[in-house]
């Protein structure tokens, strides 16, 4: 396996123990992808899904999850806080990205 970079992004606690209880769901050479797309209201979307290395992608780990992200896709997310919110009302991953200029209410989308 190639060298880990540092991780671009953090994980709370309640983040890495829901993420690695989906980790220990997946089959083998499936690594978790933090990411951003286009598309969502507010013209970028977050990605967070298990999906196979791709030549652009460089490696990181946190908490103990080996991750993938697309080189270009640091700009967008360095620094960014990934929780995971298991309440009564609300319930999945949000995203606290210090790069974001505006969010949509939903909180999967951001602009920059």
């Amino acid at each position: 396996m190639e060298a880990l970079i540092a991780a671009p992004v953090t994980f709370t606690a309640t983040a890495a123990a829901e993420l690695n209880r989906l980790a220990a769901e997946q089959p083998a050479g499936k690594f978790l992808r933090v990411g951003a797309k286009g598309g969502g209201c507010s013209g970028l979307s977050y990605v967070l899904e298990f999906d196979e290395k791709k030549e652009n992608d460089e490696l990181f780990e946190i908490a103990g999850i080996t991750c993938i992200m697309e080189k270009s896709h640091g700009m967008y997310l360095y620094g960014m806080q990934v929780d995971w919110d298991n309440g009564l009302n609300n319930r999945g991953f949000t995203f606290s990205n210090p790069n974001a200029s505006k969010t949509c209410g939903c909180g999967t989308s951001f602009a920059v």
